[in-house]
């Protein structure tokens, strides 16, 4: 779908799940601003998790909610959530956004120095695990 039609839509979600999270952010290519968009991606951190789950079954078709993620069809257009915590929130965001091979990328240069980037959004960690950056983006 065009990129102006995914924003409109993802616009609509963030309001009705806005209620329920302490931040709703879009991520992946909306984010991106790629021209065409195959799904939607939004990072969130729940402030109440049973009426949010609520809201995303009242939307659309529910495929599945877990711990991490959350994946409703809206009208043939795929939504997945992202579940963050205020920690993971920023380095998910992060991966949520980056196409595939820009997460390679920063894995690699991260694998390079013996360190570890979280795809879980824990954060980038050195090579004693101590974790040393995440708190943004």
């Amino acid at each position: 779908m065009e990129l102006e039609k995914a924003k409109v839509i993802a616009d609509t979600v963030v309001k009705a799940l806005e209620p329920y999270c302490d931040r709703v952010v879009v991520a992946g290519s909306i984010r991106r601003q790629k021209p065409t968009v195959r799904d939607i991606d939004l990072v969130v951190i729940p402030r109440d998790r049973q009426n949010l789950d609520s809201a995303l079954m009242r939307m659309g078709n529910y495929k599945m909610s877990g711990m991490k993620i959350a994946r409703v069809e809206l009208d043939s257009i795929p939504l997945d959530i992202y579940f963050a915590t205020p920690e993971t929130f920023a380095t998910l965001l992060l991966i949520r956004t980056g196409s595939v091979e820009s997460n390679i990328r920063l894995a690699t240069l991260a694998k390079k120095k013996e360190w570890r980037l979280a795809a879980s959004g824990g954060g980038l960690f050195n090579e004693k695990g101590e974790r040393i950056a995440g708190d943004t983006e």
